[in-house]
């Protein structure tokens, strides 16, 4: 058996059991637990305390807790609410988001921050819906104009963002023609699984022997999606694409495929409980046990990066929020623009890729994550704010985005998920 120690993993473990408590303790500090987790990872590691390292058993579960979080954030995605007009105006939006943070790529390569501005540029387009959803729930705006218009760009936003980083900077080696054939192999293969799955699920004798297994000892439901999301990520490796846009397709599909949740209701809660309760906070800890700290406030010019990409992130996703002025008022356009400019997991995800591969310094990479933890901080107390004293929009029909999927809130009011 090889020599491995769980020393660091404990620390970690212990991290993810007291910050929680921490804020379950003061419930006005109103800060989302992964804010904190980051935090706690940065200060138990090599860039203050030394205490923890990065290694083994909590790399993999690391890596394990990356996939998982992306699968739950397909699972946020509710295909069947972007169509029409909302889907028009936030595929618009994701254009003009993209354009912009071109934009700022090239003034970041220009200064010497990055050798690759097109990877920061699609760094900045994502939205954390799992950090927006909840904070619109809590305002009672998830169902009106303004929750339907933010979910749908967030929507958008996340699913381009992660194709985008597949497509364009993707392991194949092949360039990006052959990514892009590799990419529409894994979109035809993941169609057939879901005209697969569709049938599959329309079936009297499999469905009964779902529901008799599926609060068992056997947890069907549950080993499925693990089996689903790890096919898809080693398919997506195998194919020479990047890994989360495998588990980020199988939370999508599963999501359409798995409609009626009337017969499984706990089936998403413990899903919930894999993700977030145990391997989703291996990984945010990781992120800030890897942050490199002491680089980045070794020198006023590496620091002054924090605020500026912080700015970018604002200009770059809450800019195209104007769209919605007309329906929505200045206040509520301004309140979309705050929740679109929210983003943190696809940033600490990227800034990982980004320096494994080389296309940004840690500096940048470490800079990159602390803009994103100061935009989970802002950017949501800001909106709820304006929502607070701006008129609610009249209601559209039907449940939000993610709303069916993801109905429970934190006990204080926080956004939890990431």
């Amino acid at each position: 058996m090889p020599d491995v120690s769980f020393g660091n993993l404990l620390v970690v473990a212990a991290v993810a059991a007291v910050v929680p408590l921490a804020l379950g303790w003061v419930p006005r500090l109103r800060i989302p637990s992964v804010v904190l987790e980051i935090i706690a990872g940065v200060v138990l590691g090599p860039s203050v305390l030394g205490w923890v390292e990065v290694d083994l058993p909590v790399q993999v579960l690391a890596l394990v807790g990356l996939a998982f979080l992306l699968l739950l954030a397909g699972l946020e995605i509710d295909l069947r609410d972007l169509r029409g007009r909302l889907l028009a105006l936030a595929l618009l939006g994701y254009l003009m988001s993209l354009a912009l943070a071109v934009l700022a790529g090239l003034g970041a390569d220009a200064v010497g921050w990055t050798s690759a501005p097109l990877f920061l540029a699609v760094a900045l387009t994502a939205t954390s819906l799992g950090l927006v959803v909840p904070v619109l729930k809590d305002a009672g705006r998830a169902r009106d104009h303004v929750g339907q218009a933010t979910i749908a760009a967030g929507s958008v936003a996340d699913f381009a963002a992660i194709v985008l980083l597949t497509l364009l900077f993707s392991t194949s080696g092949g360039g990006a023609g052959a990514t892009t054939g590799f990419l529409a192999l894994f979109g035809v293969l993941v169609a057939v699984l879901a005209v697969g799955l569709g049938r599959a699920r329309m079936s009297m004798r499999l469905g009964d022997v779902l529901v008799r297994l599926q609060d068992t000892t056997a947890e069907i439901r549950v080993r499925l999606v693990v089996l689903l999301l790890i096919a898809f990520v080693a398919l997506a490796e195998r194919l020479g694409l990047e890994t989360i846009l495998g588990a980020f397709l199988a939370g999508a599909l599963i999501g359409l495929v798995d409609r009626d949740a009337a017969s499984h209701p706990q089936f998403r809660a413990k899903l919930d409980a894999i993700g977030y309760g145990f391997l989703v906070p291996v990984f945010f800890v990781s992120s800030g046990v890897r942050l490199d700290l002491r680089a980045l406030v070794a020198e006023p010019s590496a620091l002054l990066q924090v605020p500026v990409l912080l700015l970018a992130l604002l200009v770059v996703r809450g800019v195209p929020a104007v769209l919605h002025r007309r329906a929505l008022g200045t206040a509520g356009a301004v309140a979309a623009g705050l929740l679109q400019a929210t983003s943190l997991p696809f940033l600490v995800t990227a800034a990982q890729i980004g320096t494994v591969t080389g296309r940004l310094s840690t500096t940048t990479a470490a800079a990159l994550v602390c803009a994103g933890l100061l935009s989970v901080l802002i950017f949501p107390a800001a909106a709820l704010g304006l929502l607070s004293r701006a008129p609610s929009a009249a209601a559209t029909p039907g449940p939000p985005a993610s709303e069916a999927a993801h109905p429970e809130e934190t006990g204080t009011g926080v956004p939890e998920r990431a």
